[in-house]
């Protein structure tokens, strides 16, 4: 049974702790999400992990989101930094009172998660080892990439996706690879929702690790 939602560091959140578990999924859900909507995608990438499942501070017409944007893909990025700090000491925070450790953290995001996902990875890359990026923007680009030398990145897009234009993934890709990333790039089908496919490659790479 999922335990109720609780606040810890400003964020309301699930956290779904597994006895002798290896590794902590960090999920994080896209615009007008809550904290519970990845958990049935975390449950099947890895029954075995720790969930940790914050719920995105902004309101953006009645809608949950990680951080504030001006317009469809233009995002502020005064906010973004701003939040990313938040969501990473938030992280600090979680492993400390839930005992999980950092390099074992791998956040799954989808859309809006994904792209607070990928400004952690720039901004505050020890809060987390490892990234499954769910339809994913460039956050911005970073003056110097971080050594990201540690790090595994798996982007899955779409070449039919309304909302990420197919530069996008490739460029981000090609900031991480700069930090020394290992980053793998897959093309699915289906648009900006979420598929079978999605589920299947990340369980996948996953496994790999």
């Amino acid at each position: 049974m999922t335990p109720p939602p609780t606040d810890l560091a400003g964020f309301t959140h699930q956290w779904v702790p597994r006895a002798g578990a290896e590794r902590t999924l960090l999920l994080l859900h896209g615009t007008g999400g809550t904290e519970a909507d990845l958990l049935s995608l975390g449950e099947m990438l890895d029954p075995t992990a720790n969930l940790l499942s914050p719920r995105g501070q902004v309101l953006e017409h009645g809608m949950s989101r990680f951080f504030r944007r001006v317009a469809e893909g233009v995002f502020d990025l005064e906010d973004l930094h701003r939040r990313t700090d938040g969501l990473a000491d938030f992280i600090e925070t979680a492993s400390h009172t839930y005992g999980f450790a950092l390099p074992a953290l791998v956040a799954v995001g989808f859309s809006n998660g994904a792209n607070i996902a990928a400004s952690l990875l720039l901004q505050r890359p020890a809060t987390l080892q490892a990234a499954i990026l769910l339809r994913a923007m460039v956050p911005y680009e970073p003056p110097a990439v971080p050594d990201l030398s540690a790090h595994r990145a798996l982007l899955l897009s779409s070449t039919t996706d309304p909302i990420v234009h197919a530069a996008q993934p490739e460029q981000l890709a090609a900031i991480l690879r700069r930090g020394g990333a290992a980053v793998t790039l897959t093309w699915v089908p289906g648009g900006h929702q979420l598929t079978r496919a999605d589920l299947t490659t990340s369980r996948e790479w996953l496994e790999r690790a």
